[in-house]
């Protein structure tokens, strides 16, 4: 199973010029492998593949001496980086490549990870051609278990993702079971009658955002008042998202800890996002990371997670009757058993039944 550690780093100025150099020199290979596949299909009707243009690497830096700077590994996913938006765009899944400018090249990879040498420094990550950064390790992680490394500028702090395949634990004994239906008045409800509250975080600070923003368009373009009013901006998105993934992190890991049996709904939140009267609420409450939090971690303990198509989930009673009601009506109440309990509890209880 593949999982993904984000870390954040506090490169020296030394290492951060170095760092920056290297986003810079980055961005303008893509470029100007971009520019050379357009120029040779225009002119022969095919454009270079990945490999040809990674064995172009060696003459290039000899032409351009300050690519010896960067790491080769790093220069090679380069490349590759552009082939695979080449080929989500021939697959339909992307719009055409289009040309980096410094906003929009804020990464770049290690794909292999040297194991013995990266982690040797206690709190401290190896970079080469940078040197020893200063690392903070929130929580513990296995280093010998990393395999590629992410180096990633955003909001005016660095960060390294670490890409780690650990082996799935065995399946535990069936014990507890239980059903989520999640919501956006109530985050989620448990069959078992448990209700966890929605924070809701971006409409906490939805009004601090605009005003923000605000100000922003104020600013003259290209000044350096609307580069501290866009970071502003920046660190209030990367706050408000912190917070929803500590969140989902904690209430996901509850879940998975408690119970041995997981049954969630199969939602297509992207399609749901289309609703504008409610895309914000969605997106606001994070219920595809929630989901795909369990997910990993169910693999990691040993847990089952099953998902149930979602139609009529909350329309239905767990007798198997129908109970249409409206979204103003909170309490469901049946006339076929009798039962009357949170709708929300009830829905959680159907999806439950569902997936058994």
């Amino acid at each position: 199973m593949i999982i993904v550690h984000r870390f954040h780093i506090e490169p020296t100025k030394e290492q951060e010029q170095k760092l920056f150099q290297t986003l810079e020199l980055c961005r303008q290979l893509y470029n100007a492998a971009l520019e050379q596949r357009e120029i040779c299909y225009r002119q022969r009707g095919k454009s270079p593949s990945c490999t040809a243009q990674k064995n172009e690497l060696p003459a290039f830096k000899k032409e351009f001496p300050e690519y010896k700077q960067v790491n080769a590994q790093v220069l090679q996913d380069c490349l590759q980086r552009l082939d695979h938006a080449f080929q989500r765009f021939f697959a339909g899944l992307a719009g055409y490549p289009h040309y980096k400018d410094q906003n929009h090249y804020r990464s770049f990879t290690y794909p292999q990870a040297d194991k013995q040498d990266h982690f040797k420094k206690i709190g401290h990550i190896y970079l080469p051609k940078i040197g020893y950064v200063k690392m903070k390790a929130h929580f513990e992680f296995n280093p010998a278990k990393v395999s590629r490394i992410n180096v990633k500028y955003h909001g005016g702090k660095w960060y390294v993702n670490l890409t780690s395949e650990i082996q799935e634990s065995e399946g535990v004994d069936i014990v507890n079971k239980v059903g989520i239906d999640v919501g956006l008045l109530t985050f989620a409800a448990l069959s078992d009658g448990t209700k966890i509250d929605n924070p809701k975080y971006f409409r906490k600070s939805e009004k601090k955002l605009a005003r923000l923003q605000r100000r922003l368009s104020r600013k003259k373009k290209g000044s350096n008042n609307r580069g501290k009013a866009k970071a502003k901006v920046t660190r209030l998105h990367d706050k408000i998202a912190n917070q929803r993934k500590d969140f989902l992190h904690k209430i996901s890991h509850g879940i998975v800890q408690k119970y041995d049996w997981i049954a969630v709904e199969d939602l297509s939140v992207k399609n749901m996002m289309k609703n504008h009267h409610f895309s914000k609420s969605i997106a606001d409450a994070g219920w595809s990371k929630f989901i795909s939090y369990i997910e990993y971690k169910a693999k990691k303990f040993g847990k089952v997670l099953v998902k149930v198509p979602p139609a009529g989930t909350s329309q239905t009673c767990v007798c198997g009757h129908p109970v249409p009601k409206d979204l103003s009506v909170r309490i469901h109440q049946c006339p076929h058993c009798g039962l009357t309990a949170d709708r929300d509890v009830v829905s959680a209880m159907v999806i439950l039944q569902r997936a058994n």
